[in-house]
């Protein structure tokens, strides 16, 4: 699949996931927390992206990692389209959705988040450590009917750690 056509992908089931990411809300992600039944710890190196040089409100980009487990084996990739809504000197709100390919199957979350950088993105040295909590919008494979969270932290500018915290299933 060319990257042309994971953004087409990303952006056909952006509306979707995002709808369904807003209305799960924050008490939906802590309810999830406290009832997780699986943790996944995954490690991403980034391998693509059409970040631009200033973020512009309504221009939409995309990141894409290569993820690996606790042993350094790859297991999938993470591919987040995000949405920056509003623009400013100390930082964007940005709407994103986000896709985990993974070998047993995909996770789909989304999220809005306020990006604590500038409006010019990413500067190549001293990029501050941030992150965010994406809320699980679905799967497939061993994670069909998947819900719970995805928390992001992003130690340095092309490297992530995601953990994964799946809710048990419903009786």
């Amino acid at each position: 699949m060319t990257d042309r056509d994971r953004r087409s992908v990303l952006r056909l089931s952006s509306a979707a996931a995002i709808t369904a990411g807003l209305v799960a809300g924050e008490g939906g992600i802590a309810h999830a927390a406290r009832r997780a039944a699986r943790r996944i710890v995954l490690t991403g190196r980034r391998t693509g992206a059409n970040i631009p040089d200033v973020l512009t409100a309504g221009v939409p980009y995309f990141v894409r990692y290569e993820l690996s487990d606790a042993r350094g084996d790859s297991v999938g990739t993470e591919n987040a389209h995000c949405l920056p809504v509003a623009v400013g000197l100390d930082g964007s709100f940005v709407v994103a959705t986000l896709v985990l390919s993974l070998d047993d199957g995909l996770i789909t979350a989304a999220t809005g988040f306020e990006r604590p950088l500038p409006a010019v993105t990413e500067p190549s040295v001293e990029a501050r450590p941030w992150s965010h909590l994406f809320a699980i919008t679905g799967g497939t494979g061993a994670y069909t009917g998947a819900s719970g969270s995805i928390t992001i932290d992003h130690p340095a500018r092309d490297e992530d750690v995601l953990t994964i915290d799946l809710a048990e299933a419903s009786p």
